[in-house]
């Protein structure tokens, strides 16, 4: 918590406790212990101070990221899952009752998980790997067109054709590898 919290007492504090509950400043002016008869008042005025809002805009994100699932949470999650350590209850009627059967995660499942997990690791894609080289060799001829235009007068076709087969080249070393 910042140094708001510190200007407040524990009935504004408690206000806006209450406050995030119910989202109504009367109801929570009361909850927080002030009078029946100056709650509306009072409510209405914490909510016109600065220091009030501060907080109540702070404890507002302290409760937004606490129910937010981390990146972390959700890999986990994810691996669990890709391990079958994740287990479904599922509800199966039989003639005389309901019974609750555990189950494991199918492998269409464990496919699925396994592709959100890879996403989030481009370099272990082969066509994240081919965008990549592509974007490369693009690279080598936008330099190769920038060379032949500092060096004024050279034919730039030669210079291609030039750059052209030495990158096949490489493509062609690269792929044997």
């Amino acid at each position: 918590m910042s140094g708001i919290t510190g200007k407040l007492t524990q009935k504004q504090k408690r206000f806006v406790d209450e406050y995030l509950v119910s989202g109504n400043a009367t109801q929570a002016a009361l909850k927080a212990g002030y009078s029946k008869k100056a709650a509306k008042q009072i409510g209405t005025e914490n909510l016109a101070k600065p220091s009030i809002r501060a907080y109540i805009e702070e404890r507002s994100a302290e409760i937004a990221s606490a129910k937010i699932a981390s990146a972390r949470e959700v890999m986990e999650f994810y691996s669990r899952v890709l391990r079958g350590e994740e287990t479904e209850e599922i509800p199966m009627a039989t003639a005389e009752e309901v019974v609750t059967v555990t189950k494991k995660p199918a492998i269409k499942d464990k496919i699925a998980v396994s592709k959100e997990i890879l996403k989030r690791y481009p370099a272990n894609d082969p066509v994240e790997k081919q965008k990549l080289k592509k974007l490369a060799a693009d690279a080598r001829i936008l330099e190769a067109k920038a060379k032949a235009l500092e060096d004024n007068g050279q034919d730039i076709e030669l210079l291609l054709d030039k750059m052209l087969d030495t990158l096949a080249k490489e493509d062609l070393k690269n792929g044997s590898e």
